[in-house]
């Protein structure tokens, strides 16, 4: 399963509230991920979230189309939620008030990927 990695620019020293507004975060009610047709184009499987100094970084393990799980985070209450939230504590502003916004910013702020391993990538032992 792909990862993907994405970065905000905040401004130090708000590491507690920062915590808080992803400590608060309201899940998805699904991890199927569709387009605007409706049609299957993947799964978000897990995320998480690291932060050091001026930094932030989410984590996204998903399955399928990474534009399409750009698409479908950017149209989450949740997720939309935690973008309002985060405006104050950012030191480079994101346009993220519209789903193009947000997936142009998501697109933007990823992080090139440079290694991935997973045991589930090791063949079967016999």
């Amino acid at each position: 399963m792909p990862f993907a990695a994405i970065t905000y620019d905040i401004k130090p020293g708000y590491e507690s509230e920062l915590a808080e507004i992803f400590g608060n975060f309201r899940r998805v009610k699904s991890d199927q991920v569709r387009t605007e047709t409706g049609e299957e184009a993947g799964r978000i499987l897990a995320t998480a979230v690291f932060i050091r100094d001026d930094t932030l970084v989410r984590v996204i393990e998903y399955q399928g189309d990474l534009e399409a799980v750009a698409r479908h985070m950017a149209a989450q209450p949740g997720v939309r939620e935690v973008e309002r939230s985060l405006k104050p504590y950012l030191s480079r502003p994101r346009d993220t008030d519209t789903v193009e916004g947000f997936v142009a910013t998501f697109q933007r702020s990823l992080l090139r990927t440079v290694a991935q391993i997973s045991v589930r990538d090791l063949p079967a032992a016999s």
